[in-house]
């Protein structure tokens, strides 16, 4: 388990020139400029990649006010339009904005060595084959919800998310008999075990290492629970598990044994972040937690459901919609549509395979350019806001501060940064801003030379109940032109490891959230590395792995600032009633408009796109398909409980 495993080290960048770490003082930000070119090729980067030490650095120095930058050396640059932030929100404004003004000249900017934010691609080498996988943004999820708006922007940049039915082997796993398991790590539950799960827990729940009454109580929960609201009506039943967390609804109203606190406690955090302890248990039962079914609940969605609990409540659509880079051939697609000269093709095929020219991101006569490794650090107008004919951004980038002027700017950023760029926000939204608390996350993508274990313990992925990751899943089965997903046993394979840091039981999600990312920066790629070794090597030893001998390579891709934070029962008592803070927080002003997936409250792709292109529109004063602003499934698809 100890033997060293080969891998790519993380670049560290380079250092700002001595002239301006003069000029601002020798800060710990002053390592932080990195130009793609200095980086390499992002995508091939591995070790610890996404928000970097590096990528956070000036932003954090502006917060601690070790940097106080409100000018900087003027480039000359005059742009109709900067936008701040180049992930898919940032690039769906440039694209609307140039939609409704196709002589536009645009400027994005943003810290990370690579574009597209955390839709981020990773690329491995192994025996002289390309493995391409995702580092944040996973997936398309449920076309069938798209708004006009967003299907009219995929469709402009060659997006056909029908094809996805082709290239998305859905048998796969099925051919193979390859289905979920559990791994109980010994540190936890006394003894470790790897449990194929079944239909039933009553015929593998008494393999695992959970207490006798814990088991017995598991099985009732999943295969046969009682009506624990009995004499209730729906209505009050609904109403009650709204108002409690599903931590409460095991222990008070369920009153199971304690040891499933711990079994459960992670599983609601991919659609929510936080753990059972800040989850409702009206959000437990749309996300598949067990102990509903003998409370006769009907299936219409509760309108006291988070927005995900109602995509999961009525998705319409299988979980296919999936490049193998994930979203980054999204963000890809983007900028080969403003850039023309940076990747050739049309199609969704030549995505895949496509090499990005990063060396045409940011070149003089373009029309649009995008800047990475530059932090925008001021934004003010150029005279009262209500009349100022522009705008100057103030950026930390090679070579030092630099500053440029732009007709307009759109904010794509996360909301908690907005408040450290500008004074000219009035203090309810500053606070409205401030409400947004990004989840922290770390995608891990660990390349086996090939899956013999998986297929010997018969296994396609796991979770792991109170172990440092959630789980590793076999990577998605996709195949598109000629880049092909593994066919024999012998094929290397990624496997993908989440986690997704809290904090203490008890404390509100958004202090969590705020707990973990502090352990997020605080852990090294060695503490994954050690942890991704532990987890792999324990559950899958009864499958002869060997982590030293069929590890390839590791890349680590940390979000301490990942997916937007969605309104959800019982901490958000306004939701869905409103006022929500975003209706405050997304205004702009002047010649300012703001962006992000923070702006819809909803962590997904296609919100990103929506409020881009609302932030064009509104600056703009143009027109086209309509949006979703609202966090959740379009309401009108929906058929409420009551209505």
């Amino acid at each position: 388990m100890d033997r060293k495993i080969a891998r790519r080290d993380f670049v560290n960048g380079l250092a700002l020139t001595a002239a301006a770490v003069a000029m601002q003082g020798a800060l710990p930000w002053a390592r932080a400029a990195q130009t793609p070119t200095a980086a390499g090729y992002p995508p091939a980067a591995g070790g610890l990649t996404g928000q970097t030490d590096q990528a956070n650095a000036v932003m954090h120095a502006v917060r601690d006010g070790m940097l106080k930058a409100t000018t900087g050396q003027s480039t000359g640059e005059h742009f109709d339009l900067v936008v701040v932030g180049a992930g898919i929100s940032g690039l769906a404004a440039a694209h609307e904005y140039r939609r409704l003004n196709p002589k536009a000249r645009i400027l994005l900017l943003d810290p990370l060595a690579d574009v597209g934010g955390h839709a981020h691609r990773n690329e491995f080498q192994v025996g002289g084959r390309l493995l391409i996988g995702y580092g944040g943004s996973q997936s398309l999820q449920t076309p069938s919800y798209f708004s006009p708006a967003v299907n009219a922007m995929l469709h402009s940049v060659g997006i056909e998310p029908q094809k996805f039915e082709g290239y998305y082997d859905g048998k796969w796993y099925d051919r193979r008999g390859l289905g979920a398991g559990l791994y109980f790590p010994k540190k936890v539950y006394g003894h470790a075990a790897t449990v194929r799960e079944t239909d039933k827990a009553a015929d593998w729940v008494n393999r695992s290492p959970l207490n006798a009454q814990a088991k017995r109580d598991l099985i009732e929960l999943t295969d046969a629970p009682p009506d624990y609201l009995k004499g209730l009506s729906v209505q009050q039943k609904r109403a009650r598990l709204a108002s409690a967390t599903y931590r409460e609804f095991l222990l008070d109203i369920a009153r199971v044994d304690p040891q499933l606190v711990t079994y459960f406690q992670d599983s609601t955090r991919e659609y929510y972040g936080g753990g059972i302890d800040v989850v409702s248990a009206l959000d437990a039962w749309a996300n598949g937690n067990p102990g509903f079914d003998g409370m006769q609940l009907g299936d219409a969605v509760d309108r006291a459901m988070s927005p995900s609990s109602r995509l999961l409540q009525t998705d319409p659509d299988d979980y296919i919609y999936h490049f193998p880079d994930g979203n980054a051939s999204v963000a890809r697609a983007l900028v080969r549509s403003l850039i023309p000269q940076t990747m050739g093709g049309h199609t969704m095929e030549s995505l895949v395979l496509g090499r990005l020219d990063y060396g045409q991101l940011d070149v003089k006569g373009h029309p649009v350019r995008i800047r990475l490794g530059s932090t925008a650090v001021h934004v003010r107008h150029l005279g009262d806001p209500r009349t100022a004919p522009q705008v100057e951004v103030v950026y930390a980038g090679v070579g030092g501060m630099h500053s440029v002027v732009a007709g307009q700017v759109v904010l794509a950023c996360w909301h908690r940064v907005i408040p450290y760029l500008t004074n000219e926000l009035g203090a309810p939204q500053t606070a409205a801003l401030r409400d947004q608390v990004k989840i922290p996350l770390v995608y891990t993508n660990v390349v086996l030379k090939n899956w013999a274990a998986f297929e010997r313990l018969k296994l396609s992925a796991i979770t792991s109940p109170g172990h440092f990751w959630l789980g590793a899943d076999l990577d998605f089965p996709v195949s598109m032109g000629s880049y092909h997903f593994a066919q024999k046993t012998s094929d290397p394979v990624i496997l993908h490891l989440r986690r997704i840091p809290g904090g203490r039981p008890g404390d509100s999600a958004r202090d969590q959230f705020n707990t973990g990312r502090a352990e997020l920066l605080r852990l090294s790629f060695a503490d994954y590395e050690r942890q991704a070794r532990n987890l792999l090597g324990g559950a899958l030893s009864s499958g002869g792995f060997d982590p030293a001998r069929d590890i390839a390579a590791i890349t680590v891709n940390r979000w301490a600032h990942g997916y937007a934070y969605e309104y959800m029962r019982p901490g958000d008592t306004y939701w869905p009633g409103g006022p929500l803070p975003i209706q405050t927080s997304r205004k702009g002003w002047g010649r300012i408009a703001i962006a992000n997936s923070d702006a819809g409250a909803y962590a997904y792709a296609h919100s990103a796109i929506d409020q881009g292109v609302r932030a064009a529109r509104e600056l703009l004063g143009g027109s086209g398909p309509a949006i979703s602003d609202f966090p959740g499934p379009p309401q009108r698809k929906l058929k409420f409980f009551g209505s």
